[in-house]
């Protein structure tokens, strides 16, 4: 596996998938809001206006996820593909025995050429772990060993 490439594709595969996501948010949030506005008033008011109320906190709630999402992109953006980092670290791939990780964003399981990675934040446990680890070192989590063998 040429880990420059691999990292590069990667990131690519990140960037889509977040794309795709965005899209989905954005779509949702013109339904939820044409659905809110065509909403018509009956002679329950109360009702209608709990009914917009509703909508309004599901368009809140899409808006939330698509800048969370937009946000995700930025982060991804800051990633060198080229850098080959020394220590885990934001923008590291790891090469584990076993498993595969890629210190970037919280996504899980990505496959790409049959080859599985773990695509997971500095914020998460696991993530948390592999911080500053060099190749040679191991690390117990979840009572399974991993030793980092390659990191670029």
């Amino acid at each position: 596996m040429n880990t420059a490439k691999m990292k590069a594709r990667l990131i690519a595969h990140l960037d889509a998938l977040l794309d795709q996501r965005v899209a989905a948010l954005e779509q949702s949030i013109q339904s939820a809001k044409e659905s809110r506005d065509s909403d018509t008033k009956s002679s329950a008011g109360d009702k209608y206006e709990t009914g917009r109320e509703m909508i309004q906190q599901e368009v809140d709630k899409f808006e939330g996820q698509l800048a969370h999402t937009r946000q995700l992109k930025v982060d991804l953006g800051k990633i060198n593909p080229e850098k080959r980092n020394r220590q885990a670290e934001f923008g590291s791939l790891l090469i584990c025995n076993p498993g595969n990780y890629f210190l970037s964003i919280a996504v899980g399981k990505v496959e790409i050429d049959s080859d599985n990675f773990i695509c997971l934040s500095l914020a998460s446990p696991l993530g948390k772990a592999f911080y500053g680890k060099t190749v040679g070192d191991e690390l117990l989590f979840n009572g399974k060993k991993i030793v980092v063998e390659e990191i670029y």
